[in-house]
């Protein structure tokens, strides 16, 4: 290697991993509808949940917030707010997943600030200088506007651009695909320690974020119900439409 080449860092992907049961983990994970009264222990619950956060997401940001809602009286109104669904009301735990564009900036420098190197690059220290304003909008949506006129000029010229956020809702819509991302995580990681959920987004979000005392930057994207399935906890068997519906090879 010369004098003037990078190091590059290299990590091997695992070649062991078991496709069966990987596959069984997914094909098991059901709507469960009603728990037992069986607790999920303390230290399984803590590994599913750092494994909700392995989930990608853009530049890193991490856009979420877990809220395991474990005090008696907010459980009780969290049971209320998902309208009395018997998931909810049998759970063991109830962990409400929050989509956040309101620490944007915040995340960005964290992202140089534990670069997991002693020294980080200038084009990383650039990119996450730069990186927060593709998702702000800006007081009275003054950067989203902004944005939206830059973005038309270029594409006359035949430009490839990103998506971006121009609008508040834009945002939201980022925050919460990201965030959907890492609840998939979570239930398919208490499937595999052996429990079970429902992700739930029939919910009086309003209520949900008035319990959490949530700022208006802060979206609840999913209600989890978790624990143990009951014998009679899922309702009906799962079917799924012909592929050839949702599957284009083009």
């Amino acid at each position: 290697m010369s004098n003037t080449e990078k190091k590059r860092y290299y990590e091997a992907a695992p070649q062991d991993i078991d496709i069966d049961n990987f596959r069984k983990v997914v094909e098991s994970r059901r709507s469960v509808r009603k728990f037992t009264d069986k607790a999920i222990p303390e230290d399984v619950l803590d590994a599913c949940l750092d494994l909700a956060l392995l989930a990608p997401n853009s530049s890193n940001l991490q856009p979420w917030t877990f809220y395991v809602v474990q005090n008696p009286a907010k459980k009780k109104r969290l049971v209320k707010a998902c309208l009395g669904q018997l998931a909810a009301k049998t759970a063991s735990e109830l962990i409400v997943c929050v989509a956040r564009t309101d620490r944007i900036d915040e995340m960005a420098k964290r992202n140089i600030n534990e670069f997991p190197f002693p020294e980080v690059p200038a084009m990383v220290k650039k990119y996450y200088k730069f990186i927060p304003y593709n998702y702000k909008t800006g007081y009275f949506n003054s950067l989203g506007n902004f944005k939206k006129v830059a973005f038309k000029v270029a594409r006359t010229l035949d430009k490839q651009l990103p998506v971006t956020a121009f609008s508040t809702d834009d945002a939201k819509l980022w925050a919460s695909k990201t965030t959907a991302l890492a609840c998939e995580n979570l239930v398919l990681a208490l499937r595999a320690y052996g429990f079970d959920s429902c992700m739930m987004e029939g919910f009086d979000e309003p209520l949900v974020a008035k319990i959490l005392n949530l700022n208006n930057q802060q979206y609840p994207v999913m209600v989890i119900a978790a624990g143990e399935r009951a014998e009679d906890g899922v309702f009906f068997p799962q079917y799924r439409f012909d592929r050839s519906l949702f599957i284009q090879k083009i």
